[in-house]
């Protein structure tokens, strides 16, 4: 696999791996870090204003820091999804996180097909011996071209 110039992938040894993630810009422990912080504040303003006899603030803070964790909590579920393909001798392996839920799809890399064809921007499709998977979520789609390129072009490779 020497000469081989990969943009997305990483190679160590004799295997190719290509992770490909979602892009978040906030960890999911920064973002229960964050959630703490914004229910202190919003809390203590609410106190200040119960103690001087606003007492209805109160339960639209609450209202409040339910309705913002529930959002942050459907945001921190999908924040480790990803994709990771990896080829190593003769088998290629793809294995697909949705919510922390894993599939992995393993096939024989003499037989995998990789569609779309160069100038589709639609999800890369591999398949073979019957069993299909779609990869390419977390690449932007005008790149998703460059990428089936490049995972044909490793499959190729001796």
């Amino acid at each position: 696999m020497t000469g081989l110039v990969l943009r997305f992938a990483t190679v160590s040894g004799q295997r190719i791996d290509w992770r490909l993630a979602r892009n978040c810009s906030v960890t999911p422990a920064q973002l229960g870090w964050m959630y703490l912080s914004l229910c202190l504040v919003s809390l203590g303003i609410a106190t200040c204003f119960w103690m001087l006899g606003a007492y209805l603030v109160m339960p639209f803070a609450w209202l409040e820091i339910l309705a913002v964790g529930i959002a942050f909590a459907m945001y921190g579920r999908h924040a480790a999804d990803g994709e990771r393909i990896s080829l190593q001798g003769s088998r290629l392996v793809v294995e697909r996180e949705t919510a922390g839920r894993l599939e992995r799809a393993e096939f024989d890399r003499s037989r995998v097909r990789v569609e779309p064809k160069t100038g589709d921007h639609s999800l890369i499709m591999l398949s073979a011996q019957g069993r299909s998977v779609e990869v390419g979520r977390f690449v932007r789609p005008e790149l998703r071209p460059a990428l089936a390129s490049e995972i044909r072009m490793a499959l190729r490779a001796a």
